[in-house]
């Protein structure tokens, strides 16, 4: 990350990149959006441990809606109050949290 700050939790790597796009686009990641995964060199998004667990905390905080892998989806019970908006791809991500 910019200004040396050290990340070790690569399910960070998509909120980063949506943080990025949001700067470039100028426009705001919606308030009650949260997200995580691992950004592949090629753009591909990888799924993260513990989704669940992500989940139930996410809820807890009061978002509504996850931008999530969806290489990670079919490991979730759908028991969340959560919105999930599964995506392959970082281009795909960036779609659908700006639309």
């Amino acid at each position: 990350m910019v200004g040396g700050l050290r990340v070790q939790e690569p399910a960070a790597d998509l909120a980063l990149a949506l943080a990025i796009a949001s700067s470039n686009r100028d426009a705001a990641v919606p308030s009650d959006l949260v997200a995580h995964g691992e950004v592949g060199l090629s753009g591909e998004l990888r799924s993260v441990g513990q989704l669940e667990r992500r989940l139930g905390e996410a809820e807890r905080l009061g978002f509504r809606r996850c931008l999530l892998p969806k290489a990670g989806l079919r490991r979730v019970t759908p028991a969340t109050g959560l919105e999930l908006m599964p995506a392959a791809t970082l281009r795909e991500a960036i779609r659908l949290a700006f639309a």
